[in-house]
C-alpha cells in the first residue's frame, strides 16, 4: 500500500468553519448590537450608531409618522397606509444605490405591508398594528421562556458577543443577566398595556401616537439601562462559581 502523500511544504491549511454559536457570535458583532456590547464604554453616539444611526432611526419613525399625520388629516384608510409603503420601498431603493446593507430596510418593508394588508383586508385602520401586537407577544413569551429555563436571554447574548460561555458560573453576572432580562420583559408589557386598550376602543390616531412613543424612544431606553447593568459585573475579572446555578 502506497504511503500517504506528504503535505506540500508551504501549502495552506484550508481555515476550519466556525461552529454554530461562533457563527452567531460573528453575526452579533457585526450588528448593532455589537456596539452595546458590556465591555463596550457607554456613550450616546455609540447608542446612537447600535440604533443605525440617524438614517436608522429615520427608517424606523418616518413611515409610522406619516401614517398617523395622513389618517388624522383624511380618515382614509388607503391614504394612510399608501405612503408607509411608498417610503419604505424608497428607503430599500436609496440603500441598493448606497450599496448599504438591506437587511434593516427589507425588513422593515416586509413588516409594513403585512401591516397595511391586514387593516386593508378587515377595512380597520387600527387593524395596522395587529401584526406589532403579535410580535411584542412573541418578544414578551421568548424571554419569559429564557427566564423559567434559568438561560436568561440577555446574559445568552452577551456571552455570544464577549465570548463568554461559562457566564452562569459566575453569581454577579448571571444576576445582572436576569435584571436586564426582566427589562426587555417589561418594554413588551410596556407596549401591550397602553396600545391594546386604545386598540380595543377604535383609537386609532392614539394607537399611533403610542406606537411612535413607545418605538425608538422606549427601545433606545431599555437598551441604555441594559448597558449600564450589565456593565456592572460583565467587565469584572473576577469568577464566583456557583454550581447550583449550572
Amino acid at each position: 500500500m502506497a504511503a500517504d502523500s506528504p503535505e506540500t511544504p508551504g501549502e495552506a491549511e484550508e481555515p476550519s468553519q466556525p461552529d454554530f454559536r461562533e457563527a452567531m457570535a460573528q453575526a452579533m458583532r457585526r450588528s448593532g448590537l455589537g456596539r452595546v456590547a458590556p465591555d463596550q464604554t457607554p456613550s450616546a453616539g455609540t447608542l446612537l450608531a447600535a440604533m443605525g444611526g440617524v438614517w436608522g432611526i429615520v427608517e424606523s419613525v418616518l413611515p409610522g409618522l406619516l401614517f398617523l399625520v395622513v389618517y388624522t388629516v383624511t380618515r382614509n384608510l388607503w391614504w394612510s397606509v399608501a405612503p408607509p409603503v411608498a417610503i419604505a420601498i424608497a428607503f430599500v431603493v436609496i440603500r441598493l444605490i448606497r450599496r448599504q446593507a438591506l437587511t434593516t430596510s427589507i425588513g422593515g418593508l416586509i413588516l409594513i405591508l403585512i401591516s397595511a394588508t391586514i387593516a386593508l383586508l378587515s377595512g380597520r385602520a387600527e387593524n395596522n398594528f395587529v401584526f406589532g401586537f403579535g410580535l411584542n407577544g412573541l418578544i414578551l413569551l421568548v424571554t419569559l421562556i429564557t427566564l423559567v429555563i434559568r438561560r436568561p436571554l440577555i446574559g445568552l447574548v452577551a456571552s455570544l458577543l464577549l465570548s463568554d460561555p461559562e457566564w452562569r458560573s459566575d453569581r454577579a453576572q448571571l444576576r445582572v443577566a436576569y435584571i436586564a432580562t426582566w427589562l426587555w420583559v417589561a418594554l413588551p408589557v410596556l407596549r401591550l398595556g397602553v396600545e391594546l386598550p386604545l386598540y380595543f376602543l377604535g383609537n386609532t390616531s392614539g394607537l399611533a401616537t403610542a406606537r411612535l412613543i413607545e418605538g425608538v424612544p422606549l427601545y433606545a431606553v431599555i437598551l441604555w439601562l441594559t448597558w449600564l447593568v450589565m456593565r456592572t459585573a460583565w467587565t469584572a475579572p473576577e469568577r464566583v462559581e456557583d454550581d447550583g446555578d449550572r
